[in-house]
């Protein structure tokens, strides 16, 4: 039978051509969050058009599919502010209307709140990604954070009622915005997923006993841990190394802890993907030991687990958070009781040891991640619940006028 066609505001929408969309995040675009151009590029049946408040020179996003409110300048800062202020930008919500989008897709519950105005003014669907902090952060921290952090607690409960569809990146995230009021029936969880066709091994590259950290360095990806656990690895495993990518505000504790170790450890900064891609090609065990910190924040997710496994590389790390929806314990990796460094050195040296084990689990580590991370296949789901949303705002709006 065929299906309904898909309409906006009472039109039907064309066949044979995707339907346009804007995804908004408001710096367009950090390096951390390529996953929000993954995700926008692999869509087939949208087109994704993508808004922000500034351009970042970390990633591009297609020019001629890009709006920005802040173009430079002492007007465009002014604009930025004006925006985030009240809600309202002229060039916005013209260039929106101009587009005529069948929803906007929000990144981050904070980026939500700071559309809702131009969403009520379109009157289309609002989709809002929660990935993490903005969820699990207690409130009495956010209160103290940054403004649009503050913002978006005081308008929380109203975009819960007025968005179409809130998604988790996972079951933990979904818990936490449940309790704090977001309705079960439009709160669903899905994974971003990665595109595994590139994240697939060279089995001519030999592998070594190196152990990837990848991650920002500060108290929640716990790299002090994994620091800790290699050194007392290395005492069994003497060619053993740690291989730390990324960078933040811990770095130089870190570096300093270290050598107080005596861990033989290796600290690149921040890589580019591919970069990233061919450590993982030569490592053994990714492990990211994430925790739960005092402000509450935890792992939401991680995707480098996720790229990491369909690399073929098993993962140690906490069973924090998310984490164990990303990682199979005793599949596709090991995770131990948050802080224990100890378990974590423990199953380090095992896979290290143990050729056939860390076998078993690499080849695991890819069967999971092809079955229940794909990108493709992750984003097809996310285009059904597109048209999902679509359809109940038509017909609630088509109710609305008939009462």
């Amino acid at each position: 039978m065929r299906s309904a066609p898909l309409t906006m505001h009472g039109r039907e929408l064309p066949h044979g051509q995707p339907t346009p969309i804007i995804v908004y995040r408001d710096h367009l675009l950090r390096l951390s969050e390529i996953w929000v151009r993954s995700q926008g590029e692999a869509l087939k049946g949208f087109c994704a058009h993508y808004a922000g408040s500034k351009r970042t020179t970390d990633l591009a996003v297609p020019a001629d599919r890009m709006f920005l409110v802040n173009r430079g300048g002492l007007a465009g800062r002014i604009a930025e502010i004006a925006f985030k202020t009240t809600g309202y930008s002229p060039r916005l919500q013209r260039w929106a209307a101009s587009i005529s989008p069948a929803l906007i897709h929000a990144h981050y519950g904070i980026d939500g709140a700071l559309v809702l105005p131009l969403v009520r003014r379109l009157r289309v669907p609002l989709v809002v990604t929660f990935h993490g902090y903005e969820a699990t952060m207690r409130d009495e921290y956010a209160a103290r954070s940054f403004y649009l952090h503050r913002k978006y607690l005081r308008h929380r409960a109203r975009l819960a009622r007025e968005g179409a569809l809130f998604i988790a990146v996972s079951k933990c995230v979904r818990q936490h915005l449940l309790a704090q009021g977001f309705p079960p029936d439009r709160t669903v969880t899905h994974y971003i997923g990665i595109d595994v066709a590139q994240f697939t091994p060279d089995p001519m590259v030999r592998r070594e006993n190196i152990v990837l950290f990848v991650g920002r360095f500060d108290v929640l990806k716990g790299a002090m841990f994994a620091i800790r656990a290699m050194a007392e690895v290395q005492q069994s495993v003497p060619d053993a190394e740690l291989v730390l990518i990324g960078d933040g505000p811990a770095r130089s504790e870190l570096e300093l802890l270290a050598k107080q170790e005596r861990a033989h450890c290796r600290f690149l900064g921040f890589r580019p993907q591919t970069e990233v891609k061919a450590w993982l090609n030569r490592a053994k065990v990714l492990c990211v030991p994430s925790q739960t910190i005092e402000t509450g924040e935890c792992e939401a997710f991680g995707l480098v687990f996720a790229e990491a496994q369909a690399m073929g590389v098993p993962v140690v790390g906490f069973a924090s958070g998310g984490v164990p929806e990303a990682v199979a314990h005793d599949l596709t990796g090991f995770l131990a009781p948050e802080r224990d460094w100890s378990a974590l050195a423990g199953h380090i040296a095992r896979l290290l040891a143990d050729p056939q084990l860390w076998k078993r689990m690499s080849r695991a580590a890819q069967e999971r991640t092809s079955a229940l991370f794909d990108l493709a296949a992750q984003t097809r789901a996310l285009e059904d619940l597109y048209r999902l949303t679509i359809r109940d705002q038509a017909a609630m709006s088509l109710r609305g006028r008939r009462d």
